[in-house]
């Protein structure tokens, strides 16, 4: 019997080092990552520590996933060469995990796809999320990215985000200064599931509510843990308040702008359970008939699950050509 065909997935993002494992046909065989070290205090890493760390990091991870792909055929790889597809998206991160895929694939004798962070994290946010076919609008929130996109045959276009901070460096710069470890996500959200909110920081939009803005209300967030106005518990409360206010704001502008009726949530933001709970909540009062979707927790971080999962389609064409 031929060994099951497979595809390796490999990205580094600027918070981790991710490798994974698919089947052609698309089942998820292994996803092994590990978050970039970063020293308490800080709010994140220098490009040039991070590449060093991925550079570290990368050999430990594809030895976790040796056992996952043992006695099967590795048909492709893929990367993610850059952050999203527009033509000046570029960090340096992205090129050690770009180096390592390419010589993996050029000693198997195998091809070695390119794609993006951003469309990685799209692919790997649909397994399981109930997604259904055609259209849908995706909103991908992290440290890095707080966008609203469309996703129409394949074509993905920008049609709002923030026009100042991201909603993953608002939940750190909070964390952090609350004394939390960096990335703060999880241990903000403990925190805030202590908390009482009443919508005391103010949600500012633009472009009927496609765009918006975060620095003013995390300046108001500082000033609250400095001057000791508020409880920790409910600072944290205040901040998530925030963020699923806006993002439902955001879908519901996005989907009378452009008909679309589903939606997807991806990033590492949109794994909080607590948001998840919030932005249900506040899409269900504007408009009942949308269809929220959200990935797997442990697929809507950054992994290279759906790097690979866009290599078997690629593998796919490039097959049936």
């Amino acid at each position: 019997m031929a060994p099951e065909k497979i595809v390796i997935g490999v990205d580094t993002s600027c918070y981790t080092t991710s490798v994974a494992a698919v089947t052609v046909e698309g089942a998820v065989l292994a996803s092994c990552r590990k978050l970039l070290p970063v020293p308490e205090g800080e709010r994140g890493l220098r490009q040039s520590e991070a590449v060093f760390i991925h550079v570290r990091q990368l050999p430990e991870r594809f030895e976790e996933l040796a056992p996952f792909v043992r006695d099967r055929e590795i048909a492709a790889v893929c990367v993610s060469r850059t952050p999203r597809d527009d033509a000046e998206s570029y960090m340096p991160v992205f090129h050690a995990g770009d180096a390592q895929a390419r010589g993996l694939a050029a000693m198997l004798g195998v091809p070695c796809f390119a794609t993006t962070h951003q469309r990685g994290h799209i692919a790997a946010a649909k397994v399981d999320s109930g997604v259904r076919g055609g259209d849908l609008l995706a909103v991908h929130l992290s440290g890095g990215t707080t966008e609203l996109l469309s996703l129409r045959d394949g074509e993905l276009t920008l049609l709002g985000g923030t026009l100042d901070l991201h909603a993953g460096q608002v939940v750190d710069r909070t964390g952090v200064a609350l004394g939390l470890p960096f990335p703060a996500g999880p241990h903000l959200e403990a925190l805030a599931r202590q908390g009482r909110s009443e919508a005391r920081l103010t949600m500012t939009t633009r472009d009927g509510g496609l765009h918006c803005h975060f620095s003013g209300a995390e300046t108001q967030v500082q000033r609250w843990i400095r001057e000791g106005a508020l409880p920790p518990e409910d600072v944290a409360r205040e901040v998530y308040d925030l963020l699923a206010r806006t993002v439902a704001r955001m879908i519901c502008a996005g989907a009378e702008k452009t008909g679309i009726r589903q939606v997807l949530m991806a990033g590492g933001v949109a794994s909080s359970a607590l948001f998840r709970e919030m932005v249900r909540e506040r899409i269900a009062k504007r408009d009942r008939n949308l269809h929220v979707c959200f990935g797997r927790p442990e697929y809507s971080g950054d992994n290279a699950v759906g790097v690979a999962l866009i290599g078997a389609e690629m593998l796919k064409e490039q097959e049936q050509k």
